[in-house]
């Protein structure tokens, strides 16, 4: 009925389109175009067997309009006893749809979507008959039944429809998600986050008269809970989080959870109260990203360090082998105060409790080291002070008992740095118990040596006072080289003010006949009334300089203030006598 009657609405229409083409061709065929033209014929014969498909249709739909209008009675009733029994079919099916429907107060989500597949295939047969009958309604001009039942079952199925589809997605999404095994899951954690909070996004959507059903409540919680769920499995699948945590949370949970099988998947981690216990295994997740900071922090920043660190063992002062530690002992030092500090910083923190006697040991450890480093500087300074001391010049001939200890001492001293200039490893060699355990006894050796060489200094100078003036770094130096007087020129002037140099007699080496002051480019002398020879102790002839100086400056003086008025000029006067000695005359 549907086919005769668009016929009969299409054929003016077609008619009208045939006619400018049948004409087009005509004209084209009276002037031999299409005979001249390739194909020309093949398309005038199929418009025309168009044109006679289109009559014959139009033809063969008129005839059974004609056979229908003859059976138009017979039709009509039949029409009518079906829409009829449609009626009440749909009244009928409306009923079973509020018993038994998918919206029944009650049942589960699962039997909710089963109801509403077998309503909905139930729907689309009636659905198919109404459509049928109101056509037949249209041809036979007939009023057109209404089935508000209908109406009002397709509303509510559109509606289910949005929510259950909705629901039936999440429900396999989330147990695709669950088949994960947990090797895959922080690879998949951003997607199943980003797909979560769009099922968020589609269930805010819904219409508001689903939000009191039990389907969308339901829905909407196993979402919300996803939602809190998925950034607690992302936390748990972190590099920091290890076997003690998983632990902790089977503990905490009372679920067993088989974090160790290579079959671990994401179901058998939901299978445990993970919301019930939200607040706590976020502390265990935020307490084990700080542990692998720490953890990293104390086997890379410090363990490793120490493991790579050398010391730096080289020559001094022509000993032909290492025996003074090097450049670098000022770095390990501040490096060993620095780590020390960062251990204790550890140590003092609430999420070290896994770490803490690994960072206890490295804290005695480091610290001993420390300690070490620090007596072994010590005594490398006593020993610096005093080798040159010791091994040669007239101190060592004038100091023999302390000189043969010394020798024992240095000779310790020499093997220790020949141990640690092939050792080199800065944790290795000092926690060496032949080091630790000599470093005491050299310190206190070397202790003893300095006492008595300060002693020794002492008297020296109680003897020339004017050792005071010296640091003893200089005197040292001055009385390591006494014997042999060229060797003090000088040090004259830490000694004596106005004494820069002296002058020895060219037939006695050992004769101070002369003393000299140098200013700039201006050198001014004083001969001696009586020379001094530089022999015995230094101190001694040092004295017999000085007094020989002050003896030659008085005599000095005193012709002077004889002689001030004898010259003729204040010029002969002053040419004549030393400038100071010039001012007092003056």
């Amino acid at each position: 009925m549907q086919a005769l009657e668009e016929i009969r609405q299409k054929e003016s229409e077609i008619e009208i389109q045939f006619r400018p083409v049948i004409d087009m061709f005509n004209l084209l065929e009276t002037g031999d175009y299409l005979t001249e033209r390739e194909g020309g014929g093949d398309e005038m014969d199929a418009a025309t067997i168009l044109e006679k498909d289109w009559a014959n249709l139009v033809k063969q739909a008129v005839e059974v309009r004609n056979n229908l209008q003859g059976q138009q009675a017979e039709f009509k009733k039949t029409l009518i006893g079906r829409i009829n029994f449609l009626v009440g079919n749909v009244q009928e099916f409306r009923k079973d749809f509020d018993q038994n429907g998918p919206a029944v107060a009650g049942i589960d989500p699962k039997t909710a979507l089963y109801r509403l597949k077998m309503f909905h295939d139930e729907y689309l047969i009636r659905e198919r008959k109404f459509i049928s009958y109101n056509g037949g309604e249209t041809l036979f001009g007939l009023p057109h039944q209404n089935y508000p039942e209908l109406t009002e079952t397709k509303k509510q199925i559109e509606l289910l429809d949005k929510l259950y589809s909705l629901y039936s997605k999440v429900k396999d999404t989330m147990g695709k998600w669950r088949e994960i095994t947990w090797v895959e899951v922080e690879e998949q954690i951003t997607n199943m986050s980003d797909q979560i909070d769009a099922f968020g996004r589609d269930c805010v959507k819904l219409p508001g008269i689903l939000k009191s059903w039990s389907a969308y409540k339901e829905l909407k919680q196993e979402i919300d809970d996803m939602t809190e769920i998925i950034p607690l499995v992302a936390a748990l699948a972190k590099p920091s989080i290890r076997p003690r945590h998983w632990e902790e949370i089977i503990e905490m949970t009372k679920e067993e959870i088989p974090y160790t099988s290579e079959t671990f998947t994401l179901d058998q981690l939901l299978k445990a109260p993970l919301l019930q216990f939200k607040d706590d295994i976020e502390d265990i997740t935020d307490s084990a990203d700080k542990q692998l900071k720490l953890e990293r922090s104390l086997n890379e920043d410090i363990i490793d360090y120490w493991e790579e660190a050398e010391l730096e063992i080289k020559m001094w002062k022509g000993i032909e082998q290492p025996c003074l530690l090097g450049g670098n002992i000022q770095d390990i030092q501040e490096k060993l105060e620095e780590h020390i500090m960062m251990l204790n910083q550890f140590n003092a923190v609430r999420h070290v409790t896994p770490f803490k006697p690994q960072v206890l040991y490295q804290i005695g450890l480091i610290s001993d080291v420390a300690d070490t480093v620090e007596k072994w500087l010590k005594v490398q300074t006593l020993w610096t002070n005093l080798v040159s001391v010791f091994t040669s010049g007239d101190i060592a001939k004038q100091m023999p008992t302390e000189s043969k200890s010394f020798k024992k001492i240095n000779s310790s001293w020499l093997k220790i740095m020949e141990r640690a200039a092939e050792g080199k490893n800065v944790i290795k060699v000092c926690m060496n118990d032949i080091l630790r355990n000599s470093l005491g006894g050299l310190q206190e050796g070397l202790e003893v040596c300095q006492k008595k060489l300060d002693h020794y200094l002492e008297t020296k100078k109680m003897i020339f006072p004017r050792f005071y003036f010296c640091s003893n770094a200089d005197l040292l130096k001055i009385l390591s080289v006494g014997s042999d007087p060229n060797m003090v020129q000088d040090d004259f002037e830490k000694l004596f003010a106005a004494i820069n140099r002296v002058r020895f007699d060219e037939q006695d080496r050992r004769l101070i006949v002369e003393i000299y002051q140098v200013m700039g480019a201006c050198e001014e002398s004083v001969l001696l009334a009586e020379g001094v020879h530089a022999e015995g102790n230094i101190e001694e002839w040092l004295v017999k300089l000085q007094n020989e100086m002050q003896r030659s400056v008085q005599g000095i003086c005193s012709r002077g203030a004889q002689d001030c008025f004898s010259y003729s000029t204040l010029y002969e006067f002053v040419s004549a006598y030393p400038s100071a000695v010039a001012l007092l005359g003056i």
